[in-house]
């Protein structure tokens, strides 16, 4: 059997995603036939003793599975949540080992996707695989071309410049903009601070897509699982 590097193995079996298993990597809890494993290194699942917090993993044969959730405002996006908050795979009527892809924020609603396979989370959220992620804002002000010139060219942030944005006026209605807005990155209530930093405060915000994948019809709180063909087209295949 070919090696794969560790992260991507121990994603693959759900252990959690690559980057987390990164973290762990990096603060010595991972361990490949008894030595501190380092990032980079490889494995052949069959044959090396592979141990995460002192723990030998064991792949389980078990099936892919991706849900689609629509999340309801003040719902975190987490596995779990040490301060006893409501978090989305709490929604799923699910009892394996699920996590989900990215986050939105606690007063964001709309569509997350939640899954017991960190392969996916990859392919969801770094910028290189360019999958946008949509949003409805309602916003206070008028928006005015420049804005839109702004949200789309990038915005400094405190944590550096957004990359290049899809963005559509929809309507104005007593000064409250509705606007369309596709980025391809994950930084931390991104859409919102990139409106508070033209001028104009999110009064309302929902994602309605993740790249190909609409919420369409799915009602706050419902949920459905992917079928393989949409699953196939996240992971390229």
């Amino acid at each position: 059997m070919e090696k794969i590097r560790i992260n991507k193995y121990l994603s693959s079996i759900g252990v959690d995603a690559r980057r987390k298993i990164d973290e762990l990597i990096k603060n010595k809890k991972v361990r490949i036939n008894g030595k501190i494993a380092e990032l980079g290194d490889r494995v052949n699942p069959k044959e090396d003793k592979i141990e995460v917090n002192g723990k030998i993993v064991k792949e389980e044969k078990k099936d892919l599975v991706c849900y689609m959730l629509n999340k309801p405002a003040k719902v975190l996006s987490a596995a779990k949540d040490d301060r006893g908050r409501k978090v989305v795979v709490n929604l799923i009527d699910d009892k394996q080992k699920l996590f989900p892809i990215g986050r939105l924020d606690y007063e964001t609603e709309g569509l997350i996707l939640i899954t017991n396979n960190g392969e996916i989370f990859n392919k969801v959220i770094h910028p290189r695989e360019k999958v946008y992620k949509t949003y409805i804002a309602r916003v206070k002000g008028e928006i005015k071309n420049k804005d839109i010139s702004l949200l789309t060219n990038g915005v400094y942030l405190d944590d550096g410049k957004t990359l290049p944005a899809k963005v559509e006026l929809l309507s104005i209605k007593k000064n409250i903009s509705e606007v369309k807005i596709s980025i391809r990155e994950g930084k931390n209530r991104q859409v919102r601070r990139m409106f508070d930093k033209i001028g104009h405060k999110v009064l309302h915000l929902k994602r309605v897509a993740i790249g190909e994948l609409k919420i369409k019809n799915l009602k706050i709180g419902e949920y459905r699982k992917l079928s393989k063909k949409e699953i196939g087209k996240i992971m390229g295949e």
